[in-house]
């Protein structure tokens, strides 16, 4: 018997989205990130999607396939063994937004928090980290994570809030601590890891490997499955001065910088969110009938759909018009936050009136004597972290007001 996999249904955005202004490159890397996914992930999507976290859950067969695939050198220049694009970071979002069509566990935790928060920030720190430690990157040779959030600290990344301490020793520093929700530390071989070093901050790639490295368990977490989050614990870690990421004192603005560029990968993950829940529902409702009529004849749902990717659309192109900015030199963090805000909101709404639609086909994790699975249960539950992670949508808002009435005025 041929195993199941979820339903292979119509991209609707090929009929009302226009990707007529993008670059010749991006069109070339979303077809290559989009067969990727649709090759590898959707066969692999329930299984994934539905699996409780386990300390041996991290899935390196798909880890190693998209670095095969190529999608890892999207982000980068040639001389880090990159494709050398003229837009990387537009390439990098898209790449999200197609791997998050069927898996945001995956595309959240093995190409935003890899490839985007670990890469993106060795990448922009420059200097000889970049020249070691990226080009595995770009090869995928090892698991990396990104390590700001503690017990105490995750939105507020202040001195007061920072527990995590590196102290000055010969060569190098000791850093005790304790890190909190970090993704991919129960598989990775190196941390970039925040910390506080006198009444400053600073950034340090650190061997997880030391023995004064502990790591707890997996989280176990309504949705994101493939995210493997947990607790790393340093105590008295050393960490030569060679490891140190753009400089002692500069950790701040390095983690920010490589936050920025996350925001605009969990809006553009929400983007494949919404649009595969839409697909779905629209498929579905279609070919469903009620009364003698497909669900889709009813205006509610006509209605509920047109506005459904009116908001899809709008939402892709604040990403794109984020990313385009960042390429170019613009400042990023509005319309960071922008992309960040309307990628998560709507990979919410689309899940939930999906489910409406469908019914008990929307509610159901498994259908037994069903065809297909379904995916419209693992995209809720996945879809809610988009609000809360990498700066909950309210401080997204606060920030956005403040480019708008100044400091002096919102603090």
């Amino acid at each position: 018997m041929t195993e199941k996999s979820e339903w292979a249904v119509p991209r609707l955005s090929d009929k009302v989205a226009a990707d007529l202004w993008l670059p010749g490159e991006i069109l070339d890397v979303r077809a290559r990130a989009r067969e990727f996914a649709d090759d590898v992930l959707r066969p692999a999507a329930h299984g994934l999607n539905c699996t409780a976290e386990t300390r041996e859950g991290f899935r390196h067969d798909i880890f190693k396939a998209i670095a095969a695939a190529g999608l890892y050198k999207v982000p980068y220049g040639l001389d880090v063994g990159g494709l050398g694009l003229e837009f990387p970071v537009l390439a990098t979002l898209t790449v999200m937004e197609e791997l998050a069509y069927y898996s945001p566990g995956v595309a959240s935790a093995m190409f935003d928090g890899q490839a985007i928060l670990v890469g993106k920030t060795l990448d922009i720190a420059g200097g000889a980290t970049r020249e070691k430690w990226l080009p595995g990157i770009v090869r995928g040779d090892y698991v990396a994570a990104f390590a700001t959030s503690e017990p105490e600290a995750s939105t507020d990344l202040s001195i007061a809030s920072l527990k995590t301490v590196a102290e000055p020793a010969d060569g190098g520093w000791r850093i005790n601590g304790r890190k909190r929700w970090i993704t991919n530390s129960v598989a990775a071989e190196r941390v970039l890891l925040l910390c506080r070093t006198g009444d400053a901050m600073t950034t340090f790639f650190v061997d997880m490997k030391d023995p004064g490295v502990t790591v707890s368990d997996p989280d176990l977490k309504m949705g994101n499955h493939p995210q493997l989050t947990a607790d790393i614990r340093f105590d008295g870690v050393f960490v030569a001065d060679q490891d140190v990421i753009g400089g002692v004192g500069a950790g701040l603005r390095t983690a920010l910088g490589g936050l920025a560029l996350g925001r605009m990968g969990i809006g553009a993950a929400g983007v494949g969110m919404a649009q595969r829940a839409l697909d779905v529902a629209a498929a579905y409702s279609s070919q469903r009938l009620v009364y003698g009529r497909p669900i889709a004849a009813f205006q509610h749902w006509q209605f509920r759909f047109a506005e459904h990717a009116l908001a899809i659309e709008t939402a892709r192109s604040l990403y794109q018009k984020a990313g385009t900015n960042f390429d170019r030199g613009g400042p990023s963090e509005p319309l960071a936050a922008m992309s960040k805000i309307k990628g998560s909101e709507i990979a919410v709404d689309v899940a939930r009136d999906a489910i409406q639609a469908c019914g008990g086909y929307g509610f159901a994790r498994e259908i037994k004597g069903a065809e297909w699975l379904w995916p419209l249960e693992s995209i809720y539950r996945d879809a809610k972290i988009g609000e809360i992670y990498e700066g909950a949508n309210e401080v997204q808002k606060w920030l956005i007001a403040r480019h708008l009435l100044g400091r002096s005025i919102t603090g």
